[in-house]
């Protein structure tokens, strides 16, 4: 039985895998290509995408309720069932949309609010503006990946985030540098080429939901479900959806809103701190791709009330992922001296982010562990208990944690990086906590 953990673990996670390498080979080119055309311009990006990702992690997190949804149905296979979801979570994916626009308009506007740099301003405006006109783009996105993943078809998002990607450096090298006719618009570009792949991502998944054929049973049943079905589903996405991105954004959050600590630090510290965020998310993208895939198994496993199953998947991908996280970790240790000039020709750039891979090597096996859980547990659709914890691991302990290490005691982007092994720690031993309740419920 645990070989055939294992077995299904690496088959349906390997292409969720491949998908996320492909969103890190972006962000390695888009860090990269902008970073070569003006350190200004990466410190304005290195801001804005740690705030704006907190929009799209809340797009995932609202989604993430889809698999204990629909991964039940699966496990009885009750196909039509699990397409009925998809209208009800079209609306409550409406609404989400609704509020995410103005909450980044809001920001928009008080930007200038936020103690960085003022140099950085004329960049991050519009920047910033582009990324808002794709986000009911990205929410779609999210919607249809979520769906693909949790009935086991995950080389669907893997054609399309990795098609996708590969369009989005296209767009970069066109409009970041002024190429092949283009006007040359800097970070802008950057924008302008994301928007465009979000788009794509959105329409490629609708087509293949609507004209595939082994979609069909899936469509059929999002167009003959019931109001009712509708309304019980939509109450559903809501009680769970909202407590699931409350999570998620609060669980990478500490990560995104330590940039405001680093910006007062300086321009280049905000620099070094984007090329770190790239790095940690190489690692974390990779881990979540079997985390998903034991997401999607523990949540097929509740439909067919196997409680042993939940818990043997579970060891297995947790194993798996730490063996993914040693033969990650070592390269990266031993080429750390290096990997600032791959990003930046600043010498403090390169010299920050030498130092600050050391917090990054140390909190791996906690993130991995941490990782793990988390999905299992968002398979079994414990989402008021994690958003507590989550809360607690990166609000109460993280953030107070990095300023008071990194600007109290002085430590800079090393001090602010080193909360992260403590509050990673925190949030793996309670959601261990939670995932041994959950199952004694059962």
């Amino acid at each position: 039985m645990k070989n055939n953990h294992y077995t299904s673990l690496i088959r349906l996670g390997t292409p969720v895998v491949i998908g996320q390498i492909g969103n890190l080979v972006l962000n390695f080119a888009d860090t990269f290509m902008i970073g070569h055309h003006s350190t200004l311009e990466l410190a304005a990006a290195s801001f804005v995408n740690n705030i704006f990702v907190l929009v799209i992690l809340f797009a995932l997190g609202f989604n993430f309720a889809l698999t204990p949804i629909i991964g039940p149905f699966i496990g009885r296979e009750e196909h039509d069932k699990a397409g009925g979801v998809m209208k009800a979570a079209a609306y409550a994916n409406t609404i989400l949309t609704i509020g995410l626009v103005v909450s980044a308009v809001v920001f928009y506007f008080t930007l200038p609010f936020f103690g960085q740099p003022d140099e950085l301003l004329p960049l991050m405006k519009p920047y910033l503006l582009v990324n808002i006109l794709s986000i009911p783009f990205a929410v779609a996105g999210c919607q249809f990946k979520q769906f693909f993943d949790t009935i086991g078809r995950t080389k669907v998002s893997m054609y399309v985030l990795v098609s996708a990607n590969l369009l989005n450096i296209v767009g970069n090298y066109a409009f970041i540098y002024g190429h092949w006719g283009c006007p040359e618009l800097g970070l802008l570009g950057a924008g302008l080429s994301t928007a465009v792949a979000r788009t794509v991502i959105a329409l490629s998944f609708l087509a293949i939901y609507v004209r595939s054929k082994s979609c069909g049973v899936f469509f059929n049943g999002t167009k003959k479900a019931k109001g009712s079905e509708v309304k019980t589903h939509f109450r559903k996405i809501n009680s769970l959806g909202w407590l699931s991105a409350i999570q998620s954004t609060i669980e990478c959050g500490a990560f995104s809103l330590v940039a405001i600590f680093v910006g007062w630090i300086g321009t280049k510290p905000l620099a070094a701190h984007q090329v770190m965020i790239t790095l940690s998310m190489f690692f974390y993208n990779i881990y979540l791709g079997i985390a998903t895939a034991v997401s999607i198994r523990v949540s097929h496993f509740v439909g067919m009330q196997e409680r042993r199953a939940i818990i043997e998947v579970t060891k297995s991908g947790f194993f798996i992922i730490i063996a993914i996280a040693t033969i990650m970790a070592i390269p990266i240790a031993l080429f750390r001296h290096d990997i600032g000039s791959v990003f930046s020709s600043d010498p403090l750039v390169c010299e920050l982010v030498a130092a600050t891979v050391i917090p990054l090597i140390v909190y791996q096996v906690s993130d991995a562990f941490q990782c793990c859980l988390a999905n299992a547990l968002r398979g079994l659709g414990e989402m008021r208990p994690m958003m507590w914890a989550a809360f607690v691991a990166y609000f109460l302990v993280s953030l107070p944690l990095s300023w008071f290490l990194g600007i109290k005691m002085g430590f800079g982007l090393v001090g602010i990086w080193s909360s992260f092994p403590v509050c990673l720690t925190v949030a793996g031993v309670l959601y261990y906590m939670i995932f041994v309740k959950s199952l004694r419920a059962k």
